[in-house]
């Protein structure tokens, strides 16, 4: 009986331990948490301010981008010799079928339609040089 109730004794210090750790683990991220959300916060303000300043001066705001785009310009700025949509879908990893080079292509496309890229010769893309190629109004 004894044994057992020695067993039990060191489950439940296991246990208490387990659970302080994942009490100091909680409380720091809900500190990291709280600081995320602040930046979050800043960074919102600051891209409406922006957008305020361009409306009050005329320019017309930038369009956000969907969802996907910063990856794909981000992979223009590292390669300046251009990339074709295949080369884009392989090193993004989605995939090298038909269907989604087609895809990147129609994307590739429009970011020439809004003059972030160029496309140099057929199916070649490259960076617009005066282009800025991170929006401030990503909706990402």
């Amino acid at each position: 009986m004894r044994e057992l109730l020695d067993k039990i004794e060191a489950r439940q210090r296991l246990v208490r331990e387990t659970a302080e750790r994942l009490r100091e683990q909680i409380t720091e991220l809900t500190g990291q948490l709280a600081a995320a959300e602040r930046t979050l916060e800043r960074l919102e303000t600051t891209c409406e301010t922006v957008l305020e300043l361009a409306t009050e001066d005329g320019t017309p705001p930038p369009e956000p981008l969907p969802p996907g785009y910063r990856e794909i310009l981000a992979l223009f700025e590292q390669n300046g010799d251009g990339l074709r949509a295949r080369e884009v879908c392989r090193t993004l990893g989605t995939g090298t079928e038909p269907r989604h080079t087609e895809g990147m292509r129609a994307k590739l496309k429009r970011l020439v339609n809004r003059g972030i890229l160029t496309e140099s010769e057929p199916g070649l893309f490259t960076l617009t040089p005066s282009a800025p190629t991170t929006p401030e109004t990503d909706s990402n």
